[in-house]
């Protein structure tokens, strides 16, 4: 089990509570884990700091974090590296049928709101992972077809590390913005929602003591 924060307008967050089964996938050419339902791992801060960029973008009416219970289930957890290999077999097979075709490949590029050339526009990353589901499921279901069953296991979520933001001080080898992200592909891996509660600070120590 997991808790994940997912930034969003208020609104879609009381809607996510009070009726769970709302759930909208993105499906943006641009998402860094492909396409789904993201979440911040533990990080309810990084999820209200997205929410509040969107709302200052007019994107979104009032920035807001829902929470939420997540059981990975099948997981392409790229902190493993097992995971890393897979995506980059499908990434040689989808670079292969892009050169069959004559096609170029999508590619990750810097979006000019950001300062520090991190490459947010995801599209080579988003290409490439859903490449990866499509295969997947397209084998799972030919051996189904086939024999009625199958031992090939489709993924629920895919799950990440990354460093953005620049560096958290100078010389630091920590960035601003480093974050465990998922995606949720699969919505029965998510066992509810809920309003965070604020957490309180421990005081600052007194001069005096």
């Amino acid at each position: 089990m997991i808790i994940g924060f997912h930034g969003c307008d208020e609104s879609k967050a009381n809607q996510l509570v009070n009726d769970p089964d709302t759930i909208s996938f993105s499906k943006e050419n641009y998402d860094w884990l492909g396409h789904g339902l993201y979440f911040w791992e533990n990080n309810y801060d990084r999820a209200l700091e997205w929410a509040k960029q969107k709302e200052a973008q007019g994107k979104i009416k009032k920035a807001a974090v829902v929470g939420a219970i997540l059981q990975l289930g099948q997981c392409c957890d790229f902190l493993d590296t097992k995971f890393i290999r897979t995506i980059s077999i499908y990434h040689k097979l989808m670079e292969s049928q892009y050169q069959q075709a004559g096609k170029k490949l999508p590619e990750n590029l810097n979006a000019t709101i950001d300062p520090h050339n991190d490459r947010l526009l995801r599209m080579l990353d988003c290409a490439t992972i859903e490449f990866m589901h499509k295969e997947i499921t397209q084998k799972y279901h030919e051996d189904i077809l086939k024999t009625g069953y199958s031992n090939i296991k489709v993924f629920d979520s895919t799950r990440g590390v990354f460093t953005e933001g620049g560096l958290a001080y100078s010389g630091a080898g920590i960035y601003a913005k480093s974050h465990i992200q998922i995606c949720i592909r699969n919505f029965n891996c998510i066992k509810g929602f809920f309003i965070p509660r604020k957490e309180i600070d421990f005081p600052s120590p007194s001069k005096n003591t």
